[in-house]
């Protein structure tokens, strides 16, 4: 080998060492975070693991919106002075966020059922948050309202520089919003617990609320503690549920069209974890599907319960904008329960806020709704007869 051809290899292997000892090691891959920090129970839609190196964790977020195949995204919390390594594609926080902006009224909920919403700076929709914090707060502007979808207030949330925003996907990635919050330097990350098909999974979500927050442990406890009730209680009623289990009809029309949701959806879930039997079962697939409205007639006829019928407070209500349901027997019989009982002004239900986080609560009101001797329905805390 001549001299000149040793000199380059010398040259080479001294680079190689100089890379491998300043930076060649760092992490450049989703992959490299291998220490499982937090595995999900129940949820299927992430996972927190960390790295030996420092205190960083990264949240990975799969599949967050409906008819997604295998999307996967990747948010890397900085503590302790850890620092984002160059090429991770990820996006980047420290921890613990002092402004988050929620676009989804459940994300609201992860944040105070960790005693943690102080954090939460702007929110979509705020006239439809039930949360007391965010009431309170809107009109000293501590709390601001960004609006939503792609009409969001970009030059308020400029002014704002929160730590990270929320956001809620239904078929896909908004691009416009992601685009522009990349342009302003805001960290971005989706949220998919409306996507888990049970409801403890849905619940557990509050995990990456609480590593955002340094709340960890914290959150754990939360999370042991409302599983445990849920359990003790789907245990009970599976061992005194009635024989045989009363038949439930769900929702009403949306612009002439009556969705029934699927049966390995989460409200269908509830609905067996409580004692009931949904009246729908040819839709095993992962969405909604359409009836026309005979085939409702002729599902809520077979039904004992009639539950989650829009936005009805009064079964005057109900049959006046289903006059042919007026006779079904859960109507004639005043078996009517509607989720709305915790509502705001402008029509936000509460159900689908503080209620994605605490399905201990939920399963309880199911429970006292499908027994029929239950008179006094006044403990109800998500749900009301109809009279």
């Amino acid at each position: 080998m001549s001299s000149m051809k040793r000199f380059a290899l010398l040259i080479a292997v001294f680079f190689g060492f100089l890379a491998s000892g300043c930076g060649g090691s760092a992490t450049r891959s989703a992959a490299d975070f291998t220490i499982e920090v937090y595995t999900p129970e129940y949820a299927s839609g992430f996972d927190i693991r960390g790295r030996d190196k420092d205190a960083a964790t990264l949240v990975t977020v799969r599949n967050p919106w409906q008819g997604a195949g295998n999307v996967e995204q990747h948010l890397l919390i900085l503590r302790e002075g850890a620092k984002a390594p160059a090429g991770l594609d990820a996006q980047v926080v420290k921890a613990p966020v002092r402004h988050v902006v929620c676009m989804s009224s459940s994300h609201v909920a992860m944040f105070d059922a960790l005693g943690e919403v102080r954090r939460i700076s702007g929110v979509s929709g705020i006239d439809y948050i039930s949360n007391t914090y965010v009431n309170e707060h809107r009109y000293c502007g501590e709390v601001r309202d960004v609006g939503y979808d792609t009409n969001l207030n970009f030059e308020l949330l400029a002014s704002m520089r929160p730590d990270l925003v929320l956001l809620y996907g239904v078929t896909g990635e908004n691009t416009v919003v992601t685009g522009k919050l990349r342009e302003l330097g805001i960290p971005y990350i989706y949220v998919g617990d409306y996507m888990e098909e049970s409801p403890l999974g849905k619940a557990e979500w509050l995990m990456v609320a609480a590593e955002l927050c340094n709340v960890r442990d914290k959150g754990a406890e939360t999370f042991r503690g409302i599983a445990a009730r849920y359990n003790a209680l789907k245990a009970r009623i599976a061992g005194a549920a009635r024989s045989p289990r009363p038949k439930v009809m769900l929702n009403t029309p949306y612009r002439d069209t009556w969705f029934m949701p699927s049966s390995r959806s989460f409200m269908v879930r509830l609905i067996e974890d409580a004692g009931g039997e949904y009246v729908y079962t040819k839709n095993a697939s992962d969405t909604s599907v359409a009836v026309d409205l005979e085939e409702a007639y002729l599902l809520a006829s077979s039904a004992d319960t009639w539950i989650n019928v829009g936005p009805c407070n009064t079964l005057a209500e109900l049959t006046a904008q289903n006059p042919k349901f007026a006779d079904v027997p859960a109507v004639s019989n005043r078996q009517v329960f509607n989720n709305n009982r915790r509502q705001t002004p402008a029509g936000g239900s509460d159900f689908w806020e503080s209620g994605v986080i605490r399905p201990d609560l939920v399963l309880r009101d199911l429970c006292t709704v499908f027994n029929p001797q239950a008179a006094d329905t006044a403990e109800l805390y998500y749900y009301k007869r109809l009279e």
